[in-house]
């Protein structure tokens, strides 16, 4: 009993700082509604400058004044941060603003190596709570049941603050409905401001706490996110108490996981987020979002499919892009390989987000199940190389089906929340299963058969399939059934007022979108000539999200243009330079400030003015065919 007791408050102790980071996120979204994936990356450098700064001023005062300063150091980066970067895009779509943090993380993960270097660097102990306290033969560290003390008494000064102060009544106001809060004259630039600087600094003080317990190393800030981003969905967005509670549910759940359920402890947390969110969609204390701003996909003119020359144009960049075996290496074939498969995983992604209206942020799980399928089929079945293509796909085709049926009842964020849940649950299966897909060696020798083993071949293959499905995904974007997914994006309402199933048309696309990524899986598997759990992992559904929004989600053809920049730029970095991330990072965060439409929105818009500023005559000429490609 006095084993499971310590084993029950060292949960405690874990979910006191992921409370302090999961309260910073959730007071961020609920108010200024930014997905802030570099969350993570305060709570990083907020224990990477608490280790500078205790390691260099001794004594008590020393550690806990560094503790401090170095949350508040952090919090000054993030106003400037809000100010400099965020401030610009606030009204643009909600994903660009997952793609610019996206990319300040990239470039903060090569900074905090670029200064402080890429090894594990390990903190002083806590002064006054060095040693532990034995409770019936079983010691408990005092630094532990500090931090138990701590999550109550931070939970109490916040609530305080949100409860007994004009600005906390502003915030809370902002966070169930931030227009009617602008409509009554609030200044919201300082108001985001300020919330933003609260959130950071209390990551920044959770990743500070951190140094007495674990080691600070540069990939601490993709560990932490996804548990927060659990246990912000898990609470509800935007409530504080809602934070703790799951907080303290999801430390638990990690402390006793190992010991009850030791081959799923893994998917625990994410079964549980999958439960609440199906439910109740908006968390165990939150409250049903206000309408959301612009709905990702939703184009300022309508689409159209292309015109003759444009087609031609098509055509021709398709049979040059094929004459690349005539002209490189076996490398560059490779490399060409690898574009066109991600052209398929963005496009199905695109699909889903720009027509179906609908951001999903666990994609890559069908993109793995592909890879899976194939891999099950060629090394436990030993079927040729065609069927494996052909068959293989559909192991992603199910699970989108079956998972797309829950997530198609949310919307929005929550609707994302529940993709990322399902994700990470088939990566954790796939992780732990390892008598059945390898685990963490993953499954090796899946290799072209010899009419496909050549680099030329391969990569001719991987091309065709590629054209062959971005072809058939435009024509379903202008099919009767494009038509009425787009209806439902812009209109569930109106839409079922005129007889569509937005549900069922919803659930369609997503089986459209999934069992393609599987298509793209199942050509990465013989790629690659082995399959790992990271082909299901975040790190690669976000990759998509990034190459869709680099395009432009608001585009038919974004994604392929997104893909083939992303990717090829990505290889070549890491070719070039040890800073590729955060040279990518910030080739990102300019993309969005410069171009928030993506490359392909931003040539449009200019294509536009173009055709504007032309002569009368030619306008009217031109007038039938001006929209948005």
């Amino acid at each position: 009993m006095a084993f499971y007791v310590v084993q029950f408050l060292t949960g405690l102790a874990s979910a006191a700082s992921l409370f302090l980071v999961a309260s910073g996120l959730s007071i961020i979204f609920g108010v200024t509604r930014i997905v802030n994936f570099a969350h993570g990356a305060f709570y990083m450098i907020g224990a990477y400058i608490a280790f500078t700064l205790t390691d260099r001023f001794a004594g008590a005062f020393g550690f806990w004044g560094g503790i401090v300063a170095a949350a508040l150091t952090v919090a000054l980066i993030g106003v400037l941060v809000e100010m400099v970067l965020l401030r610009r895009i606030y009204h643009a779509p909600e994903l660009f603003q997952l793609l610019a943090t996206f990319g300040l993380t990239l470039m903060v993960e090569d900074l905090v190596v670029l200064i402080w270097g890429p090894d594990d660097l390990l903190g002083r102990r806590a002064p006054g709570f060095k040693g532990a306290v034995d409770f019936f033969g079983q010691n408990i560290p005092s630094y532990d049941l500090f931090l138990i003390v701590l999550g109550p008494v931070v939970l109490g000064i916040l609530w305080l603050l949100f409860q007994r102060t004009r600005w906390g009544v502003l915030v809370r106001a902002a966070t169930q409905d931030r227009d009617m809060v602008s409509a009554l004259g609030v200044n919201q630039k300082w108001l985001f401001t300020s919330v933003f600087a609260v959130g950071v600094f209390l990551a920044a003080l959770g990743g500070a706490l951190q140094i007495p317990r674990d080691a600070v190393h540069h990939a601490m800030d993709l560990r932490i996110i996804v548990e927060v981003f659990v246990v912000v969905v898990i609470g509800g967005l935007g409530s504080i108490v809602g934070a703790f509670v799951a907080a303290v549910l999801v430390s638990e759940l990690n402390a006793f996981g190992i010991l009850i359920f030791p081959k799923i402890s893994i998917i625990l947390v994410f079964l549980v987020m999958a439960a609440v969110l199906i439910v109740r969609p908006w968390g165990l204390f939150g409250r049903p979002e206000a309408p959301a701003r612009k709905t990702p996909g939703l184009t300022v003119n309508p689409w159209r499919p292309l015109t003759s020359n444009e087609r031609l144009a098509a055509l021709a960049a398709l049979v040059v892009a094929a004459m690349l075996p005539l002209l490189a290496g076996n490398y560059a074939l490779t490399v060409g390989s690898e574009i066109a498969i991600f052209v398929i995983f963005a496009v199905s992604l695109h699909f889903l987000m720009s027509v179906g209206g609908l951001a999903s942020f666990g994609h890559a799980a069908y993109f793995g199940l592909g890879a899976y399928g194939v891999a099950f089929l060629a090394k436990m079945a030993g079927l040729p190389m065609i069927v494996c293509l052909l068959v293989g796909p559909l192991l992603g085709c199910l699970g989108a089906a079956v998972f797309g049926f829950f997530a198609v009842q949310l919307s929005g964020v929550y609707f994302a929340m529940l993709t990322l849940a399902f994700a990470q649950i088939v990566w954790s299966i796939a992780f732990q299963w390892v008598s059945v897909t390898g685990g963490d060696n993953g499954i090796l020798g899946i290799w072209p058969e010899k009419w496909a083993a050549s680099p030329s071949h391969f990569y001719w293959l991987a091309l065709g399939v590629a054209a062959i499905v971005t072809v058939a995904l435009r024509i379903a974007v202008f099919s009767p059934f494009g038509y009425a997914l787009r209806a439902t994006r812009d209109s569930a309402l109106r839409s079922e007022a005129i007889g569509i199933n937005a549900k069922r048309i919803q659930w369609t696309a997503f089986v459209i979108a999934g069992t393609t990524a599987g298509i793209g899986g199942a050509l990465f598997a013989y790629l690659k000539g082995s399959v790992f759990p990271d082909n299901l992992g975040i790190s690669l559904s976000v990759d998509a999200l990034v190459m869709v929004l680099l395009g432009g989600v608001e585009t038919v053809s974004g994604a392929v243009v997104g893909a083939i920049v992303y990717k090829a730029l990505n290889i070549w970095l890491v070719s070039q330079t040890d800073l590729s991330k955060l040279v990518l990072g910030g080739f990102i965060v300019l993309i969005v400030v410069v171009f928030p439409k993506g490359i392909v929105g931003m040539l449009e818009m200019l294509a536009q003015r173009r055709r504007n500023a032309s002569p009368p005559g030619s306008a009217l000429l031109a007038k039938p065919i001006e929209s948005a490609e």
